[in-house]
């Protein structure tokens, strides 16, 4: 997203839009992957969303390559980008961000970062998406949520409250499944 000429509130929704889905990829999944393989599970995960990361865009100098790497990245995160959503829901305590999971979800160009990005639309009952610049482009997203509200500092101290209250329960049930396994 070029951020250049964003307004206030666009920017504010870009920074809402990547908390929610760097929860998934920085915190549940790589726990997620430790849960199931220890340490070399969690490292090739992140090695995985590390390649997306840098080369995993559409642009036509990576497009061979890029896709693979933003394919690997969609089937790795297909699973924690689901519960983080689930697990954002309960810790907002919010029925609405388990109606945005189902509604809205699906709904983002990519497989997995409408989910966490559905349930903190929900939490806030504010929405995400629209139309954006990439590369020079007109790129319209579908939006995500009803209610088009400017966003506030409060949104922004609930946001980050939510996400501690994931990562410490994704921490604690990584701790319950491991004494259950080892």
């Amino acid at each position: 997203r070029e951020t250049k000429d964003l307004s206030e509130q666009e920017i504010y929704k870009a920074v809402l839009e990547t908390l929610a889905e760097n929860l998934s990829d920085g915190v549940v999944a790589p726990l997620f992957f430790y849960s199931i393989g220890g340490v070399p599970a969690m490292l090739t995960y992140k090695m995985i969303n590390t390649l997306d990361s840098m080369i995993g865009y559409k642009s036509k100098r990576y497009k061979q390559f890029g896709m693979f790497a933003a394919r690997i990245d969609d089937v790795a995160n297909f699973i924690p980008a689901r519960i983080t959503a689930l697990l954002m829901s309960l810790a907002g305590l919010s029925f609405k961000a388990f109606r945005y999971i189902f509604k809205f979800g699906n709904k983002h160009a990519s497989p997995n970062a409408g989910y966490p990005e559905s349930a903190l639309a929900g939490i806030l009952d504010c929405q995400f998406g629209g139309p954006h610049m990439y590369y020079g482009e007109l790129v319209y997203k579908p939006f995500i949520g009803e209610k088009e509200r400017n966003i506030e500092y409060v949104d922004f101290k609930k946001t980050k409250n939510i996400n501690l209250i994931v990562s410490f329960i994704s921490l604690i049930l990584i701790i319950i499944i491991s004494y259950c396994i080892y």
